[in-house]
């Protein structure tokens, strides 16, 4: 079994997050943030047990009730009440993957020790990471400002016995599973349901996910588009170093280098071509895929700040002496970031499909609709639809989240990042990405097949090879939706192990 990964108050990266969650390691605090930990809560402690002015949240309402007075035999209650509360989510539950990473965040904003939680809080939830308890938690419901309220309602919800959970891929209420491993419901102590409750978890593990997937993608995107540019009879120039130099943007330079590190020793490129130029889709593949690319280490920068931050509100300094209500739950660095992301994903998507519209049009000597018969056979017409129908769908998904705001709890609470909407519409985005992509990996590994005898470069033979073993050539029409998927899985599952 891997080593436990210690939790503790220092800086993570998202590789350092990917490599947790793939080796399914194990997690727990480390004696330093146990310390900060309880450090806080005595603090918090002695400050409510010796409060003769509100603290928000701890004595007070929440929101716009935040002028009402709890009195000290009703803090626990009040804890207890929001978190009920405030589970209103809805639509579809969110998977797996995801709400293992809220957890994992959670735990991780709580472990600095400025929340003023009990050790055995955060000891529960490590517990159901370790154990792989997941709580029913529901896409929508937050506004991505005064933290993830209703998703993390949902999270934590489990911890009180109440709510519901998956455990080995079915449904339970969380008190059966609880029973199961002998964990009695906690009491929160005062301010804990909000420092639960309050956080960006829900939008930055959406983000983290979809980090750790892009950068994926954004590498498949340069192997397949360099598939198709070998099979439509391409040519090489658009990627010579002294065009990226006098215009040296880290993305563009990147994609020139790895099409022309994939593409060498091909056969194809380097043969005599009776055209001057191709089409942008071809020719200006480094610009698009370049700037894609820009844009998602950008992303990637934000969120790796962020799940190195405490989100809660309001935040506590023991040493200072100091309780500080604030707004860091406020989601807007996230919301933007992943408006930007969906963006620059569609935008991979949207010059893919344009690829995929070249191989089919019968032009360069392969046929149309890359069928031997094509009249009698449709054969790749439709799926150029569906990437088509994939596309527009992104651009519809595309528009901003970030821009909106609507006011909520009487006026108290009048500017929201719409966040979470951002980190949702994302996640549509990417898996409409991975099956664009896949459809023009279906239709450039099938134009290859009409090159031969002429070979690609050795690279790419090696991955048309691994595919035919999943996908076979087509040479008639049939029903191909199973193709389409298995194509699907094999871009997720290839490892591009390029150089850059």
């Amino acid at each position: 079994m891997a080593e436990a990964f210690l939790i503790q108050p220092a800086p993570v990266t998202l590789q350092e997050i990917q490599q947790v969650l793939a080796e399914h390691r194990r997690i727990e605090l480390s004696d330093e943030a146990r310390g900060l930990i309880q450090q806080c809560r005595n603090y918090l402690d002695r400050k409510v047990a010796a409060a003769d002015e509100p603290l928000y949240g701890i004595n007070t309402g929440f929101g716009a009730l935040y002028d009402r007075s709890v009195s000290p035999e009703n803090l626990e209650k009040l804890q207890k009440n929001l978190v009920m509360s405030h589970a209103c989510g809805t639509g579809d539950m969110v998977p797996d993957d995801i709400l293992r990473i809220m957890l994992l965040l959670k735990v991780r904003s709580l472990a600095y020790g400025y929340s003023g939680v009990q050790i055995g809080t955060v000891q529960r939830l490590i517990d159901f990471y370790n154990e792989d308890v997941l709580p029913v938690v529901y896409r929508y419901g937050s506004l991505g400002a005064s933290g993830d309220l209703a998703p993390l309602a949902h999270l934590c919800l489990p911890l009180l016995g109440m709510g519901e959970v998956r455990y080995k891929g079915k449904i339970y209420p969380a008190m059966d599973i609880c029973s199961k491993f002998g964990w009695e419901p906690l009491r929160l102590k005062s301010k804990e349901g909000l420092a639960l409750l309050n956080g960006t978890q829900f939008m930055s593990a959406y983000g983290v996910y979809l980090c750790l997937h892009v950068f994926h993608l954004s590498a498949m995107a340069d192997v397949v588009g360099a598939l198709s540019l070998d099979a439509y009879d391409g040519r090489l120039d658009p990627f010579h170093p002294l065009v990226q130099q006098i215009r040296p943007y880290k993305g563009q330079i990147t994609t020139a280098q790895r099409i022309r590190w994939i593409l060498e020793g091909s056969e194809l490129i380097t043969r005599h071509k009776e055209h001057i130029q191709d089409p942008y889709s071809f020719r200006c593949i480094p610009q698009v895929h370049g700037a894609s690319k820009d844009s998602i280490d950008y992303v990637a920068y934000v969120f790796e700040r962020e799940i190195n931050s405490v989100t809660d509100n309001p935040t506590i300094f023991p040493e200072q002496d100091l309780i500080i209500s604030a707004g860091n739950f406020h989601g807007q660095p996230l919301a933007l970031a992943l408006d930007n992301l969906s963006i620059a994903m569609a935008e991979l998507g949207n010059i893919s499909e344009r690829r995929t519209y070249q191989l089919l049009s019968g032009a360069r000597g392969l046929p149309p609709f890359l069928v031997a018969n094509p009249g009698l056979n449709s054969g790749f017409m439709i799926p150029q639809y569906t990437s088509a129908a994939l596309v527009s769908h992104n651009k519809q998904l595309c528009t901003p989240s970030s821009v909106d705001s609507i006011e909520s709890s009487k006026g108290q609470e009048d500017h929201v990042s719409m966040g979470a909407n951002a980190a949702i519409k994302a996640y549509m985005v990417m898996e409409n990405l991975e099956r664009i992509l896949a459809i023009e990996l279906f239709n450039a590994a099938h134009a290859l097949d009409f090159r031969r005898p002429l070979r690609s470069s050795p690279y790419l033979e090696a991955l048309h090879a691994e595919y035919r073993k999943n996908v076979a050539f087509i040479e008639e029409d049939k029903v191909m939706y199973p193709d389409m998927q298995a194509s699907v899985e094999f871009l997720r599952t290839w490892q591009p192990q390029l150089p850059v």
